[in-house]
């Protein structure tokens, strides 16, 4: 099995802004970034296996150790980048291709990564208000290789990106501190080119209620422009549900 490899992962990293933990097993990488004191600039969590792991709206995210990506990038710089989680999901999708030129990934609003119409990856941003702080908090999985999945996940297997794992969580945090460091970042082309379901039909579901709608695209802060018999909508990262895409 191909492990994490502390040493290289650190050594292709700015030292001197970075902390880099790795555990064998843990709760959620996400969690384990709340409950700490930042200390450097970029604290970065990784783990084999996760026993608690999820995503949006408290939806398990199944995390076994089985050669994937499980991550957090947590951090109190000001200098953030707006809207994290569709930005931080066009970084994902440049960073696989700059590690195998021959996967290309989609992406679905506000924070999936898909492949053949499945579920490879999700993104999941939080903020902790503490102290006079704000704690940026930005967790990524990816299934590379993953078993006993379910009817909507899939992984990237086929390309045996497992084997070039540190690679590609050392191009994903270099280009999340890049973004950290640019104040202008040019993300919204990218992400529309990149969304699988720009002018498709749709399902959304607001308070368990469904609509039939068109995804026509996103505003400049990322919010989803939904058309429904009433018009145009805007929708919030988390006011929604959108699905009928996999």
């Amino acid at each position: 099995m191909n492990k994490l490899n502390f040493k290289k992962i650190y050594d292709n990293l700015p030292k001197n802004r970075v902390n880099v933990d790795i555990f064998e097993e843990i709760d959620s990488t996400n969690d384990e970034a709340k409950r700490r004191n930042i200390n450097s600039e970029f604290d970065i969590i990784i783990a084999e296996e996760q026993f608690k792991g999820r995503g949006r709206r408290g939806n398990k995210w199944y995390s076994p150790n089985s050669q994937n990506i499980y991550m957090t990038l947590c951090t109190e710089n000001l200098i953030s980048f707006e809207p994290t989680s569709l930005i931080t999901g066009v970084i994902c999708k440049n960073s696989i291709k700059n590690v195998n030129s021959a996967v290309n990934v989609s992406l679905k609003w506000p924070n999936d990564i898909l492949y053949k119409n499945k579920k490879v990856g999700g993104i999941l941003v939080e903020k902790e208000h503490y102290e006079n702080k704000i704690k940026t908090i930005i967790g990524i999985g990816i299934n590379l290789s993953l078993k006993n999945k379910k009817s909507w996940w899939g992984d990237l297997s086929e390309f045996n990106l497992q084997d070039q794992r540190n690679d590609l969580i050392i191009e994903i945090i270099n280009n999340l501190i890049k973004a950290f460091d640019e104040k202008d970042n040019d993300w919204k082309e990218e992400w529309l080119n990149s969304c699988m379901h720009i002018n498709q039909k749709i399902e959304i579901y607001d308070d368990k209620r469904k609509k039939n709608a068109i995804f026509v695209g996103i505003d400049d802060l990322g919010n989803a422009l939904i058309e429904t018999d009433n018009g145009i909508e805007v929708y919030k990262s988390g006011q929604i549900s959108i699905k009928g895409i996999y």
